[in-house]
Order: C-alpha cells, then structure tokens, then sequence
C-alpha cells in the first residue's frame, strides 16, 4: 500500500514526532523490536548506524532469506528472495559489518520459542556473521522461556540499561567535543 510504510514510519515519521514534541532523540536514538519488530530494529541499525546509537531485539528474525517465513514473505511482497537480501541481518553484517557505531548488539532469545525450534529465528548465523567480521554481540540464551510477553517483560530492563548506557556515553561524548 502507498499509504502503508513501516520503514519510513520508524526511521523518519516517528523520530521526527518525537523530536519536535518531546525534545528527544536529536542527538542520539536507539532502536530494538521483538520478532519480526526485531529483525527491523537490527536491519534498520544495520542499513543506517549513523542514525542509532544502539540497537537489540528480542527474538528477531535473524536470517530471513535462509527460513520459510522469510522465503514466503519476500516471495510474496518483494517477488522473489533474492529481493530481501538487503532485508536480511546476517547478509547485512557480512557484507556491511562490523559497524564502528556499535561496540556490542544484545539480543534475548527464549530456548522455548517454537519459532526459534521451527528454525524461523537463525541467531546462530548472525553469530557467525558477527564473529566472522569482528562485530560485538552479545546472544543470551534463556531456557524456560519461549516468545511471549513474558518473555520480553522479564528482561527489558536488561535492554533498557543497555541502551542507556550507551544514550548517556554518546551525549557525554558530544558535550566534551
């Protein structure tokens, strides 16, 4: 739909918002989803690190092109999955990594995730393609736990301090320059 963006929506309509409303972002910004929110927070990040001073995800979507999810959906909206290599982390971290901006990437994946089991999430090869060019991340495994909101409710707090410490060393950053 020409009226249905989310890219757009999150690297422009909604910072912009926020910036002129609330005075936040301007200098520095951070980015994380779940699921598939989560595979467009680390492919966002991964496309333009210059705009975001961290990033992390829950459960994203790491390798869409190598999994059915991927392959029906790129097939389906762009017309083939060749078409969604640019859509796709761990072919961005390979061919663009590692980005200076970011000294690590966390992601928080639940070993009970039927999605993670149906192999629809692939961390592991984002892992691989993160240490293969050299970028910090930083993959926690949590048995017991699956693809929920409990999930996510249960180590938000983790993403939020990782983001704010990071925030907070970027404007540090930019005050003594």
């Amino acid at each position: 739909s020409e009226h249905y963006n989310m890219y757009s929506y999150i690297t422009k309509e909604l910072p912009s918002v926020l910036e002129e409303s609330y005075g936040v972002g301007v200098d520095a910004k951070s980015i994380f989803g779940h699921s598939m929110g989560g595979h467009g927070a680390l492919t966002i990040a991964m496309k333009d690190p210059s705009s975001w001073t961290s990033v992390s995800a829950f459960s994203p979507i790491c390798n869409p092109t190598k999994c059915a999810w991927g392959e029906k959906a790129f097939t389906n909206y762009l017309g083939s999955v060749a078409a969604g290599k640019d859509c796709d982390a761990t072919l961005l971290m390979e061919t663009n990594g590692p980005f200076a901006e970011y000294d690590d990437i966390l992601i928080d994946q639940g070993l009970g995730d039927e999605f993670l089991a149906d192999g629809q999430l692939r961390p592991e090869a984002l892992e691989a393609a993160a240490d293969q060019v050299g970028q910090g991340l930083t993959v926690r495994r949590h048995s017991d736990f699956d693809h929920s909101y409990y999930f996510i409710s249960s180590f938000m707090d983790d993403h939020i301090a990782f983001h704010a410490k990071r925030l907070k060393n970027k404007q540090g950053m930019q005050r003594a320059s």
